[in-house]
């Protein structure tokens, strides 16, 4: 079919109407505008961050160098285990993260228990493994009794406190096997895992509160939502003018 002659053909990026010129520009425009709202806000996320760590963060570095070396006091093994602990309360953990996470919290708690008590604390520890995998459900009595018990023995050691959400925690995260000893591969690997899960990118726009929600979150699941619907009204307010403009009825 010869399309020169063709009287139907519309093409978008070839207007030959005025009106159909219009569209097209006006189109490009409100995309382009769409464009810039979310990318140009992204760019601007990344030029203004700053890596942050968070305090748990904070005093792993200072108590990691003397627990490497062995000779860590109580404050900083306990800074360790809670430090441990803070992260893997985080969701998202891959298996080997938890692996190190937990070796490094295991190991914490074991040299702060005096040698005379390490014994019972080895079996107590077990003693709730062997409870944990006995259950088919987590609302059994005996297990959450169980655990209540464990976190009020081991909490005190890391100075968490019966509110501290960490004290909550510690009975599933503890282990009792290799509890002794940092493995090599913790040595190497804890400081990498805290820094990849406590060190957050941040700027004025994440720390700034919108209505209740960090900036960056309201623009992002709010605003450019809002700013979508009111680009589509304004198509629909300028098409008519256009439309009035060239004397085109419907």
């Amino acid at each position: 079919m010869d399309k020169t002659t063709n009287g139907y053909h519309i093409s978008f990026f070839k207007p030959t109407t005025p009106q159909a010129r219009y569209n097209r520009n006006m189109v490009l425009w409100l995309v382009l505008i769409w464009v810039i709202a979310i990318f140009g806000f992204q760019l601007l996320l990344k030029l203004v961050e700053k890596p942050t760590p968070e305090a748990a963060y904070i005093k792993f570095q200072r108590a990691w160098p003397q627990v490497e070396r062995g000779d860590a006091s109580d404050k900083e093994l306990a800074e360790l285990g809670q430090a441990t602990l803070s992260v893997l309360g985080k969701i998202m953990l891959s298996d080997d993260d938890k692996t190190v996470l937990t070796d490094g919290l295991s190991y914490s708690v074991y040299q702060l228990t005096p040698d005379s008590l390490k014994g019972e604390l080895v079996a107590m520890i077990r003693e709730f493994e062997q409870k944990r995998e006995s259950i088919d459900n987590i609302s059994n009595p005996d297990y959450i009794a169980a655990k209540m018990k464990l976190s009020d023995e081991l909490s005190p050691v890391l100075n968490l406190s019966s509110l501290d959400i960490r004290s909550k925690i510690l009975p599933l995260e503890i282990k009792s096997v290799g509890i002794e000893d940092l493995k090599e591969g913790t040595k190497t690997n804890l400081p990498k895992v805290m820094k990849k899960y406590l060190i957050h990118n941040q700027s004025f726009l994440t720390n700034f509160k919108f209505l209740g929600f960090p900036f960056h979150y309201f623009y992002t699941a709010v605003f450019l939502l809002i700013l979508f619907v009111g680009l589509c009204l304004l198509y629909c307010i300028l098409t008519d003018r256009v439309n009035a403009k060239l004397n085109i009825a419907d």
